[in-house]
């Protein structure tokens, strides 16, 4: 053991070496967190003589649980045996498994994966008599998840409005129905665990004995119902081990909370604290760059991040005239590092906040003919919001296309399901007709026997065909946008896409950068037969020897020799969610630490100086103020469009019609120019009646934030919405 810890500096040794009791490892990017843990696995065993089945090890991800597994065996071999090793649902899987017997379940229950769920969830909202479209089971099942985090029960679950009390509603069935199907989901995994370890005081202890070591890992990662376990196993013997690092807790829409630092802190006073500074990863240029940028955060440890490594290139800055040039630099740069330079095409990546964003990169990527691979998430054109309703235009387009209609005749919900197609399918065959054709030819006068032949489930059809029938029209007399729009308005796609979370707010950008793709094009065939070609380039394999494309949440745990970080300009990084929640605001920071830490050798940010909005009109935007947090003897590049340490005013960026983030005089704000005001009586053709909140200018329209009446507070674009005022 000795030799192993020769091998470890010497934070990392006193990491590895803490005696027993409760204890915090800090550890910043790149410092050999993993190393550490699995050491100090091999430690309790071969030093401290802990019996390896008295060793509970947690992870978050299986990857990660099979990583350490094999890393502790290669050191110890078979003493390593008997580890309780895997993520918080795995282990607390074993544990229900044998206390099912405390379980509202039978020992045979089963676990219900995100599709079951969804399927549970809207038969409840059915059987409520409630619109799907009003109450999306993804989005209440996204409440039910945080609720369940939280340790909220049903009963508890706090009213603020009608959606709540709906959604309270709506847990309560939720959990009767899945003790009927004798299932659980996986946040009851932690909740039913959580409960048997604080209702059954002997069952806790013998767990307590049992896992007489507790370590975990990405600690700032947890969520307060997997705390309360850990809290509930460690309280008698305190040796609980956690490595994490608020700095990079970038997870809080899943729940994430990096507050449990703190309270591990309060709960367990005599807690040894341990820094891990050294990094193993980055050039000292870059480590300075991520520290002067998270230092402004509050309520954290002070981290010195230092590397035996030379200092390294500046920290390059490009500031582009728009959204389009800021794509090609960053392409052009990779180009000419693949071709000129010789570099490994892997050794390069490029982040951004939103998927949304990967739009122009692609594009450009394409044009240049580079490979380039994308990591959590489809292709552009392949996700499935750009795919539905560029399948709305098709299926306008072409009434023949039954690949189109069947993808979007339901979507969203709109009753017609497997039995209504069964029926149109049974008609167009013994009427040798498409399945299109029929659609619309029973919404004609001339239909009206097929429309009766068809029965009620002809209804919905005709209704549907009615659309087609009126889109077609609007098709001829109108560019392709404006047909965009009315498709969007009149099957309140918006509304069924965008919910409040983070997941949906991404799916209804796509929809924006598509429409601003619809803007270059005329004609409708001319934008369907460009989509045509370009998702048929995005068949093409991917291979390992790419660029690499990814949200900075998706590059947690990864590192590249050179990474490009794009659009660092306000309400993109930070997030325009962020502008009036501080908590948010101090997570954005955290976002780009943990992308500036990625890098090994070289560092790019950029921004543009203008982009386009999904309304056509170029606005002018603000430079991100974390780049004003950087020391100017890092950084490289022309600061034109850049701050040059402005007194800037930054709530005022999120009105993009402003002045330009380049002006070097200080600015006065201007009046947000609104035609919905804070209390104004509006209504909605499906919301009803409502009063609005708030109003603000964004993307060149106007997002208008309202609290209806029955269904709480809903964000709409003021052009697709066509609020009436009362």
């Amino acid at each position: 053991m000795n030799d192993l810890l020769e091998l470890l500096n010497p934070q990392q040794q006193r990491a590895v070496a803490a005696p027993a009791g409760p204890t915090l490892v800090l550890a910043g990017p790149g410092s050999g967190k993993t190393r550490v843990l699995t050491y100090r696995i091999a430690y309790l065993i071969g030093v401290l003589h802990v019996p390896a089945y008295n060793i509970l090890a947690v992870t978050f991800t299986n990857k990660a649980a099979r990583e350490m597994a094999a890393r502790v065996e290669k050191i110890l071999g078979a003493a390593a045996s008997g580890i309780w090793l895997g993520t918080f649902h795995s282990v607390c899987g074993r544990i229900l498994r044998r206390e099912a017997d405390l379980l509202p379940l039978t020992k045979d229950f089963v676990i219900f994966d995100a599709d079951d769920q969804v399927t549970l969830m809207k038969e409840v909202i059915r059987e409520a008599g409630l619109d799907e479209k009003l109450f999306r089971a993804e989005s209440v099942l996204d409440a039910v998840a945080r609720a369940k985090n939280d340790l909220i029960t049903p009963e508890d679950y706090p009213i603020q409005n009608f959606r709540d009390e709906k959604v309270r509603q709506f847990y309560l069935r939720y959990q009767q129905l899945l003790v009927r199907n004798n299932a659980m989901d996986f946040d009851d995994m932690l909740v039913f665990t959580h409960q048997i370890l604080s209702a059954y005081p002997q069952t806790r202890a013998t767990w307590a004995h049992q896992f007489e070591h507790i370590l975990v890992d990405e600690f700032q990662d947890t969520n307060l119902s997997q705390y309360a376990i850990l809290r509930s196993l460690a309280q008698e013997h305190g040796n609980l081990y956690v490595v994490g690092d608020e700095d990079q807790s970038i997870y809080r829409w899943r729940g994430a909370d990096y507050r449990n630092i703190q309270r591990f802190q309060t709960d367990f006073k005599n807690a040894q604290t341990i820094l891990l500074e050294q990094n193993y990863r980055s050039t000292q240029r870059i480590l300075d760059g991520a520290m002067a940028v998270i230092d402004r955060n509050a309520n954290r440890t002070h981290k010195k991040l230092f590397t035996e490594q030379k200092q390294g290139e500046k920290i390059k800055l490009f500031a582009a005239a728009d959204d389009k040039g800021e794509a090609e630099y960053v392409v052009q740069a990779v180009k000419n590092g693949i071709r000129t330079q010789k570099l490994n095409p892997s050794s390069f990546a490029v982040m951004y906040r939103t998927n949304a964003q990967s739009r122009l990169l692609e594009e450009s990527f394409r044009r240049e003919g580079i490979s380039y691979r994308l990591v959590g998430a489809q292709r552009f054109y392949g996700r499935r919001e750009v795919k539905d309703v560029i399948s709305f235009l098709r299926l306008i387009h072409n009434p023949k296309d039954e690949i189109s209609l069947r993808r979007v005749i339901n979507l969203p919900p709109r009753g017609i399901g497997g039995k209504s197609l069964e029926k149109l399918e049974e008609y167009a065959r013994a009427s040798g007709l498409n399945l299109g054709e029929v659609v619309t030819y029973i919404a004609e006068p001339a239909g009206k026997a097929a429309l009766e032949q068809l029965g009620k489930e002809g209804l919905r059809l005709e209704q549907f065909g009615r659309k087609l029938l009126f889109w077609r029209k609007f098709a001829e007399a109108n560019p392709p946008a404006s047909l965009f729009d009315r498709v969007l308005e009149d099957t309140g796609y918006q509304e069924y896409i965008h919910d409040r979370s983070e997941e949906g707010q991404d799916r209804w950008e796509n929809v924006l950068e598509l429409r601003q793709v619809i803007l270059e094009y005329d004609g409708l065939p001319g934008f369907l037969e460009a989509m045509a070609l370009v998702a048929d380039q995005d068949t093409l394999p991917e291979t390992l020897d790419a660029p690499t494309m990814l949200t900075l949440h998706a590059a947690k745990g990864l590192e590249f020799e050179n990474v490009f970080i794009v659009g660092l300009d306000e309400m993109i990084l930070p997030h325009s969610r962020s502008r009036d929640d501080p908590e948010a605001l101090a997570e954005e920071r955290r976002l780009l630490y943990v992308g500036i830490t990625r890098a090994k050798k070289t560092l790019t940010l950029t921004r543009a100086m203008r982009r386009r909005s999904p309304y056509g009109s170029y606005e002018e935007t603000q430079a991100s103020r974390f780049l004003d947090d950087l020391p100017e003897d890092l950084l490289q590049g022309s600061a034109k469009g850049l701050p040059s340490r402005l007194n800037i005013n930054y709530q005022s960026a999120y009105s993009r019609w402003e002045t330009p983030a380049y002006s070097s005089t200080p600015r006065q704000d201007l009046p947000q120019n609104t035609k919905y005001k804070a209390g104004m009586q509006v209504r909605h053709k499906t919301y009803g009646r409502g009063v609005v909140k708030a109003s603000r200018l964004e993307y060149g329209d106007e997002t208008v934030e309202v609290v209806f009446e029955g269904v709480g507070l809903k964000a709409l674009v003021a052009s697709l919405a066509k609020l009436e005022i009362l």
